[in-house]
């Protein structure tokens, strides 16, 4: 099923993890206002593929990869993203710049961006880095 002109649900479901994934109606209604309202109109403006890592966790494959229970993964309003071409910091900064209505974005450790879109609009705009072995988030795009 296409999502938008360049994402499908397919894209959004994908796991490496050997379970099913598989979202409810109101999670793919999640994952397609995500698409909508995030992912395709930064693949416009960029000119280019904009891959999905990953999107929608059911909840045996959000405990399989660590994920907390509170995660937007969950829900189907987050996804983990990278540009070919470009750093994390740059794709950040571009989803920032452009204006789009993100709840949150994150650049992870120099890797990929966790962007995420749902009722709350936080704008928040975050950084996660390892400090001492722990994941800490520190607040702008590093």
């Amino acid at each position: 099923m296409q999502l938008t002109a360049n994402f499908s649900l397919a894209e959004l479901t994908v796991t490496g993890r050997n379970m099913p994934n598989v979202p409810n109606e109101a999670e793919v209604a999640s994952l397609r206002s995500l698409a909508e309202m995030i992912l395709q109109p930064l693949r416009e403006a960029l000119g280019r593929p904009v891959r999905v890592n990953s999107a929608f966790r059911s909840e045996a494959v959000n405990q399989a990869v660590g994920g907390t229970a509170t995660s937007q993964h969950r829900l189907g309003e987050a996804a983990d993203i990278h540009v070919p071409g470009m750093t994390s910091v740059e794709v950040a900064k571009t989803i920032v710049a452009l204006g789009l209505p993100f709840d949150q974005v994150i650049e992870e450790f120099g890797s990929w961006v966790h962007v995420s879109y749902g009722p709350r609009r936080r704008r928040q705009q975050l950084t996660a880095v390892k400090r001492s072995g722990k994941t800490v988030y520190v607040q702008g795009i590093q």
